[in-house]
């Protein structure tokens, strides 16, 4: 896979969730992802495809961080996940992925992007329908973490 894919989906996350939610993101470490189980409570899966590339990006949020981020984004308070925490989710996710698709045809690389896909509940599964190796990216947040995961062909 090529950073030149990456970079521009952990650039567009950072913009994101600091300018729409005052939330600081930490990185962590990348690594391969071998298992398809989620490593969070609500995942939000896009596809972007073109002619050079095509590619699955899943954003996984742990029941903390997605709470907070409601509480900052839509100005109220949630006691656990519900239909409109994953809404937020997946518009998140939306943002998140539009924000990359930008960055990357300023680069000259032509994507279009699907409708995001939304999955909910404990110990749910993340399937990219890609062939490429999936990266993992965590993220650390004072509310707790969060998981990237970019699988580009």
């Amino acid at each position: 896979m090529q950073v030149n894919y990456i970079n521009p989906v952990l650039d567009s996350l950072v913009n994101v969730l600091g300018t729409m939610a005052a939330m600081k993101v930490r990185p962590g470490k990348p690594s391969i992802k071998t298992e398809q189980s989620a490593r969070g409570d609500v995942t939000g899966v896009m596809s972007m495809f073109g002619p050079a590339a095509r590619g699955s990006i899943a954003i996984t949020f742990t029941a903390p961080v997605i709470l907070e981020l409601a509480q900052r984004m839509l100005r109220e308070t949630y006691p656990g996940i519900n239909e409109m925490v994953v809404d937020l989710a997946g518009e998140i996710t939306n943002m998140v992925i539009g924000g990359a698709k930008a960055k990357l045809e300023e680069q000259g690389h032509k994507f279009d992007m699907s409708l995001p896909t939304l999955v909910a509940g404990a110990n749910h599964i993340v399937m990219h329908k890609t062939q490429g190796k999936t990266v993992i990216m965590p993220f650390e947040t004072d509310y707790g973490s969060f998981f990237v995961e970019l699988c580009f062909e």
